[in-house]
């Protein structure tokens, strides 16, 4: 019998087709959500090039509108570019050596499925995907930096909501980016270079109306803000 996760991440291939991806999720990295599908279960999902925002960025509301709902969400995540490719059985230390550096980023997700949607669904759907939103790039010897001891603020309007403390909440950012190459290499696809990564969720919040978001990720990798109106 064939696995219904394999037919999700087929079907979230054919959807995409030829369009233009900037990148790639690695999913289900952190928190309740990791290994929601499985154990060690990591699937991927694509980020479209139009779908890429700078800091600051401000995006509208009204097409993630139903009625009185706004199905939109964000979560705080690192987004890392590649400056070489991956594929094939590489390991954690592998990617580290392919990452050229790193930023504060936002994930936009867009409730498109209903909470009871199946496996094959959610990963067709591109694991609720719609944009990313990522702060100034950077430079770190990422040999000897210690991402465990990150603490990301969340702030609505100004006004800090939530802090989360990434020991202990989420994987190891290369090993989940070695991960991303091993299951894309499983579909027929490489990890490109200059491709964007994000490796998981520090935060997690609805957006309920318009609106102004801040990640505050420390001085040395910095803060990411998104405006919804």
């Amino acid at each position: 019998m064939s696995d219904p996760r394999d037919e999700g991440l087929r079907r979230q291939l054919a959807n995409l087709a030829e369009r233009p991806v900037a990148g790639w999720k690695i999913g289900l990295t952190s928190g309740v959500a990791r290994d929601s599908m499985g154990a060690g279960f990591r699937p991927f999902g694509y980020i479209l090039a139009d779908r890429v925002f700078a800091s600051g960025a401000v995006i509208p509301l009204a097409p993630f509108r139903n009625g009185e709902d706004i199905r939109v969400g964000v979560e705080n995540e690192l987004c890392f570019r590649m400056g070489a490719a991956l594929s094939g059985e590489v390991s954690a230390d592998d990617a580290r050596a392919a990452v050229a550096s790193v930023a504060a980023g936002f994930e936009i997700n867009e409730q498109r499925l209903a909470r009871d949607a199946s496996v094959v669904d959610r990963l067709g759907d591109d694991l609720n995907q719609w944009g990313i939103v990522a702060g100034e790039d950077v430079v770190l010897d990422f040999s000897s930096f210690d991402f465990a001891s990150l603490s990301v603020a969340l702030a609505l309007d100004d006004v800090v909501v939530e802090t989360v403390a990434a020991r202990g909440h989420i994987d190891d950012h290369f090993a989940s980016i070695a991960a991303l190459a091993r299951q894309l290499g499983r579909f027929g696809r490489t990890l490109e270079a200059g491709s964007r990564v994000i490796t998981g969720s520090y935060t997690r919040q609805r957006v309920a109306d318009a609106c102004r978001w801040q990640g505050d990720f420390g001085p040395e990798i910095g803060r990411v803000s998104v405006e919804f109106r």
